[in-house]
């Protein structure tokens, strides 16, 4: 939070009992992003879902629709044009979007022709779809998810016999495009015990210079845990001696009663918000019918995308709570205040009388670690 200075100076005549200023914070910089589904996104018929997302969120990740299985199922038979659909829409919408992912190294998750191949001929196809993704996506994205949950898969290492080629990859990706923002992402790492393991992890490649940028929290909270303030705490104080910059990039809890759900989410967002080290907050999806857990970690249920208790929560800390929302009165105020303020776009009112004094409207940004000041010159 930063420091809004706001002095009022009044002509002649005005009395300032009958001056209010109301200070409202229109848009949050802090990012608050979902995972989307393409096939959803794009598809007029799910309009609902496209203002939805639109109306409470300001990130997003393609949910599957830039995975190199999904992009190339079959070699040389490609489909990028869902993401770039879906990613354009968004950035229509004013949502930034992060890359998500150019490899995933579980076996489960490579595809037969690609598990066909090995040696020069393995990494030239590797090479050249993560050049191509990236070429395509660029200006598009903001970050990437280089290569997905390596501390739980190795396969392409392993394929090759080369366990550097992991570093390998991310010098390739961040030659390729050096303007957007590289990152590791891996899950168990906060909601889960291999802190330390991704702690070194992050080491080794801030070392290897090849662009890492920040870390990805998974989050996805196991069935029935309730997320523990302590823990979260502890485990990301470990991350953040890796001195990159930290994400919880897929965040989901499960919990059948919808109440459950809601305190699970309070108990990890306001753990995860209130941590000084991260930086930005995805979840993993929010509606029930296009959820990987279901209604158990859903945020909106049903054809109307209607809140549940979880969603109500939820929205209510994003978009009441940790928003900036004051009216001040002169003669409270005689005329100087400062307002504490959460980061983001703001319009500050002057209401004289009953009236508004549209002419008097300013809009104005407070960014993180700078105080803003507004001054209103006040005449009948």
């Amino acid at each position: 939070m930063s420091n809004i200075n706001i002095s009022v100076t009044l002509g002649p005549g005005i009395n300032t009992d009958d001056v209010t200023l109301q200070i409202t914070q229109t848009r949050k910089s802090f990012p608050f992003g979902t995972a989307v589904n393409a096939k959803t996104y794009n598809n007029a018929s799910y309009a609902k879902y496209k203002d939805f997302i639109g109306q409470h969120f300001n990130w997003a990740v393609p949910e599957n629709c830039l995975k190199w299985y999904y992009v190339e199922a079959e070699r040389g038979q490609k489909n990028y044009q869902d993401a770039l659909d879906m990613i354009r829409g968004l950035r229509n919408q004013g949502i930034k979007v992060r890359g998500h992912n150019l490899i995933w190294p579980k076996q489960k998750y490579v595809q037969d022709w690609v598990q066909a191949l090995s040696g020069d001929e393995l990494r030239q196809v590797v090479q050249h779809h993560i050049e191509e993704t990236m070429n395509i996506t660029h200006g598009l994205v903001e970050h990437w998810d280089v290569i997905n949950e390596n501390l739980h898969g190795t396969w392409y290492q392993d394929r090759l016999h080369d366990q550097g080629y992991s570093i390998d990859i991310y010098r390739l990706a961040h030659n390729t495009d050096p303007t957007v923002e590289l990152f590791l992402n891996d899950y168990d790492v906060v909601s889960g015990d291999d802190t330390e393991r991704y702690l070194e992890e992050a080491r080794t490649y801030k070392a290897a210079n090849v662009g890492l940028y920040g870390m990805g929290t998974q989050c996805h909270f196991h069935d029935e845990l309730q997320p523990n303030p302590d823990l979260i705490k502890e485990r990301l104080d470990l991350l953040s001696q890796a001195g990159v910059h930290i994400w919880v990039t897929e965040l989901d809890v499960g919990a059948v009663d919808e109440n459950t759900r809601a305190d699970y989410y309070d108990r990890a967002l306001r753990s995860l918000y209130g941590h000084p080290a991260v930086d930005g907050i995805l979840f993993w999806g929010f509606w029930d019918e296009r959820h990987w857990r279901g209604e158990k970690a859903s945020l909106a249920t049903g054809d109307k995308i209607t809140l549940n208790a979880a969603g109500r929560l939820v929205f209510d800390l994003l978009e009441n709570q940790w928003m900036t929302h004051e009216t001040h009165t002169l003669s409270a105020s005689r005329g100087n205040f400062t307002v504490r303020g959460f980061h983001g776009d703001y319009e500050l009112h002057v209401i004289y009388g009953n009236q508004e004094r549209r002419d008097l409207t300013q809009v104005f940004t407070l960014l993180p670690g700078v105080d803003t000041s507004v001054r209103v010159d006040f005449t009948v």
